[in-house]
């Protein structure tokens, strides 16, 4: 049995992150085809994302929809999520990819555990354990050989597809901290709900000045299924993993994201990179490797 649940969470988990990796290339693919701007994509998803995971959770659940709004605390953690964590993480994937492309701003984004390493340590007031310093070193050569591939003098990767992929990865790592006690508190697809919605707020004025007529439908469908599986099935996938495997296994298997995005994108996109920063791209997964040896085997 325990066998069993373990083949099921590897299953959801590899699934989970084909689904986010493949979400990238098709937001690469749209935004290379129309007009629509990264900022008019990460509203809708967020909208939609998060009113079908509220919809979901008021559905399967007899709590209601607004008890997380019932505590100040819990209320004003919400809030800190939705706009400090899970908006400016969704915001700098998208512009990373639309000013680069899938596979570097999905490898980039893969440098979050490396700042929750470096806040937590000044937070503590103590020094990293080896095996973090290990990974801050790897993570920082692969990211110089995936940006420069190599050639100190010129970036092979546009300045601002740079800021906002190491954007994405520093959000992702307030992305991973804000929300931990409210997790602790209440279900994921109410937290998580609650945040895309709120997060979507900001982008209003965008949503609704623009003109759905303009959308191909190649361009509706790649829309529909950022929203739906590169983000509500992705999510679901995710969650149900961690109810078979640990989080640190769960971490590693993730590394599917960005290889579903690097190879969807060069073999159906004609995105290439070179071999220099293949190498960088590794270094940088690596890390996810590394954080998942025990503490005592470090």
């Amino acid at each position: 049995m325990a066998e069993k649940k373990t083949g099921r969470g590897i299953l959801y988990a590899v699934t989970g992150s084909v689904f986010w990796g493949a979400s990238g290339t098709a937001a690469q693919a749209l935004f290379a085809n129309s007009q629509i701007s990264p900022l008019w994509l990460v509203g809708v998803r967020l909208l939609l994302a998060g009113l079908l995971l509220l919809a979901w959770y008021g559905l399967a659940s007899k709590q209601s929809l607004f008890s997380i709004w019932k505590n100040q605390r819990s209320a004003t953690f919400l809030l800190l999520f939705a706009f400090l964590g899970m908006l400016p993480s969704q915001l700098s994937y998208f512009m990373a990819i639309h000013y680069g492309n899938a596979p570097t701003a999905t490898v980039l984004q893969f440098l979050g555990p490396i700042f929750i390493i470096l806040y937590l340590t000044v937070c503590s007031h103590a020094l990293p354990r080896r095996l973090d310093l290990i990974s801050v070193i790897v993570a920082l050569v692969g990211t110089f050989l995936l940006v420069t591939s190599g050639n100190l003098i010129k970036l092979s990767l546009a300045p601002l597809a740079l800021f906002w992929g190491l954007a994405a990865g520093l959000s992702q790592a307030s992305y991973t901290l804000l929300p931990k006690e409210l997790l602790v508190n209440f279900d994921g697809r109410l937290v998580v709900g609650w945040a895309m919605t709120l997060g979507s707020i900001p982008f209003f004025p965008i949503l609704f000045s623009h003109s759905l007529k303009s959308i191909s439908l190649v361009g509706g469908g790649q829309i529909t299924f950022i929203v739906i599986f590169g983000t509500m099935l992705a999510y679901l996938f995710y969650i149900n993993s961690l109810q078979d495997l640990q989080p640190a296994t769960t971490g590693m298997l993730s590394s599917f994201e960005p290889l579903t995005a690097t190879f969807l994108a060069v073999a159906f996109l004609g995105t290439s990179l070179t071999a220099i920063q293949v190498l960088g791209g590794l270094f940088v997964l690596s890390t996810i490797f590394l954080q998942s040896i025990p503490t005592k085997a470090a």
